[in-house]
């Protein structure tokens, strides 16, 4: 994203990125889309059965030594459940999400507010010298990756490397060309 209109370009994608991230309703939508189906009878023949390895959060156990949930095996059955969650996704948002109040999704919307808090900060001291450092910041949603566990792992590095992007972007503007 070279250029002066990599800032915008930045913040275009990973806005986009922290509003559309995919919760339970969007991952059951995925699966009974029609696409999904229609993938497998074109890859394999005969009788096929599914087997789905989730780790659901609301009947998750969690492992005695990691912590982390433990991931249950559910079978073909699974589908049928998955198109009525996907049926359900007015409920996201609202006070009868059963999903809403998890801290992996609170998490989510409070990233979203976060990251239009920072583009407005970025976009008050945006000049010229420091456009390539407010695009490495306007950037890092790049890195939060994967669900769950796995994501929060990533979202910790994220934040190690925002903080240290932001020191440097808060920092006088002597002190950053000196560097």
């Amino acid at each position: 994203m070279a250029g002066t209109h990599g800032f915008a370009q930045a913040v275009a994608r990973y806005a986009y990125k922290l509003m559309a991230y995919k919760d339970e309703y969007e991952v059951a939508r995925l699966y009974t889309d029609g696409e999904f189906t229609a993938e497998l009878e074109r890859h394999f023949e005969g009788d096929v059965r599914l087997e789905f390895h989730m780790a659901p959060p609301v009947f998750a156990a969690r492992d005695p030594d990691t912590g982390l949930p433990r991931k249950r095996s559910f079978g073909p059955w699974m589908l049928r459940a998955l198109r009525v969650l996907a049926k359900l996704k007015g409920l996201r948002g609202t006070r009868f999400d059963p999903f809403g109040r998890s801290e992996e999704r609170r998490t989510e919307r409070r990233l979203a507010a976060e990251y239009e808090a920072l583009v407005r900060e970025l976009c008050d001291g945006l000049d010229y010298e420091n456009h390539g450092l407010a695009v490495d910041i306007a950037s890092l949603p790049e890195g939060i990756r994967g669900y769950g566990h796995v994501k929060a792992e990533h979202l910790a590095c994220v934040r190690e490397r925002q903080a240290a992007l932001l020191a440097a972007w808060r920092a006088p503007a002597e002190s950053r060309a000196a560097s």
